[in-house]
């Protein structure tokens, strides 16, 4: 019993955390399919170079308003992928850093479908 007493106590060092790979994952992923989304976003509006005035006057206010919401849909991508960054770097805000994370570039893509879905195509 004194023995054990005697005994240096164990030291348990901490895990490291690896809650940053998530957000560096997110952000290797996300920013490259923005850029290509906001890229293709921006030279669709060439789709009617050759319309004629009636498919003009519906394509043109269509697309204005659906790249309007597209700019805004971006923004809201990279505040979600920015959250995962900024969250403190806590284990009880793994799981949310983790679902930030995973939402951003899933928010680019459902940001360009409904660029798609709203402009109406010649």
């Amino acid at each position: 019993m004194t023995h054990e007493l005697a005994a240096e106590p164990v030291i348990r060092t901490p895990a490291r955390s690896r809650q940053w790979i998530a957000p560096l994952v997110s952000t290797l992923v996300t920013l490259p399919v923005a850029f290509f989304a906001y890229l293709f976003a921006g030279l669709s509006g060439m789709a009617c170079d050759s319309c004629t005035d009636a498919q003009l006057a519906a394509f043109d206010p269509s697309f204005a308003r659906a790249f309007t919401v597209f700019g805004w849909g971006l923004t809201i991508s990279v505040l979600v992928l920015l959250t995962a960054w900024l969250l403190p770097w806590e284990e009880r805000f793994a799981a949310r850093r983790v679902g930030f994370a995973l939402a951003a570039p899933f928010a680019v893509v459902l940001t360009y479908v409904v660029f798609l879905v709203m402009v109406d195509w010649p």
